[in-house]
């Protein structure tokens, strides 16, 4: 399952600092739907995640009705993303198979 989608690039200030993008509402709504089929626990979502040139692998994780990606500082390098700037995303989700 492909979801495009764009948000800003935001710096959190935690025990280490990390760069996120929040996903829109529409959008973390109908991933929330997705989540049991999604999640391996503890709400992370295995993603991956294509910004312009770069392909990498992250989680999103659940933060106040939405979601988060986390943008490596390789990623954000190699794309010469800045904090504010808007950013076009290409997330690709794996559904689990049912349990038999």
């Amino acid at each position: 399952m492909e979801i495009h989608t764009r948000g800003e690039l935001v710096h959190w200030r935690g025990p280490a600092p990390f760069h996120f993008v929040s996903l829109p509402v529409v959008k973390s709504a109908m991933i929330q739907k997705l989540a049991p089929q999604l999640t391996y626990g503890w709400g992370a979502i295995p993603v991956t995640v294509t910004i312009g040139e770069t392909t990498f692998t992250t989680s999103l994780f659940p933060k106040n009705g939405l979601y988060l990606v986390p943008i490596k500082n390789v990623v954000r390098d190699a794309e010469q993303l800045e904090l504010g700037r808007m950013v076009s995303l290409r997330l690709t989700l794996k559904l689990r198979e049912a349990s038999r």
